[in-house]
């Protein structure tokens, strides 16, 4: 098994240690040495596996490190993917549920997590340190971009586009053809009916922009 460290020790990151742990139980493939986190003591445990360090750990291993980023906010995930990536050690491997169902006419980025449950048909994009969370769907020819995340039971329709940075809520409909902008907030339970502009939030049902 390869070595595996993972960022972040909070509620999502527990559950992609269960990730993990449950696609060993099929195919032994990550040894998970522990957390970093920058809030958490070195050393203390968190579902039996200990805090290594914080960032600094990472920006210092000088052999090849497989990390997964499990961090649910795209801003985070973001700033904490630029600041890690300075060290070329380091590697970001797709850490993806042996209960997703997904096609192989797909495209995947790097950093890429999704969750069980998790269904993918065709001609999809899935860009850079995208979070798929769990029981989600998404159609063909949709496009995902960097750094966004679907919390659990989005269903995202053919034909739609996601900006980068965006945060879907829990239970989102996201209708055919429609393209959502880069730094978008959808709140949990919206119904999107129609485009959405960048850097602004959506609620409701149908979805109406807030701020």
């Amino acid at each position: 098994m390869k070595d595996i460290v993972i960022i972040g020790a909070g509620g999502f990151a527990r559950e992609v240690t269960f990730l993990i742990e449950s696609n060993n139980e099929i195919k032994k493939e990550w040894n998970i040495v522990g957390f970093i986190d920058n809030s958490i003591p070195v050393g203390e445990l968190v579902l039996g596996y200990p805090v290594i360090g914080n960032d600094e750990w990472i920006l210092k291993q000088k052999q090849e490190t497989y990390v997964v980023c499990a961090v649910g906010k795209p801003e985070m995930k973001l700033h904490i993917v630029e600041k890690i990536s300075k060290n070329i050690n380091i590697f970001f491997p797709n850490i993806i549920s042996n209960s997703a169902i997904f096609s192989k006419y797909i495209h995947f980025g790097q950093g890429i997590i999704i969750c069980a449950g998790s269904i993918l048909t065709v001609d999809i994009t899935i860009e850079d340190f995208v979070t798929i969370n769990l029981d989600c769907t998404i159609g063909h020819d949709a496009i995902i971009e960097k750094y966004s995340t679907l919390h659990p039971s989005v269903n995202v329709s053919g034909n739609v586009k996601i900006g980068r940075n965006s945060e879907i809520g829990t239970g989102t409909s996201i209708i055919q053809g429609v393209d959502i902008g880069e730094n978008v907030i959808i709140g949990a339970g919206t119904v999107v009916i129609k485009s959405i502009e960048s850097n602004c939030t959506v609620v409701g049902n149908p979805g109406k922009k807030i701020k």
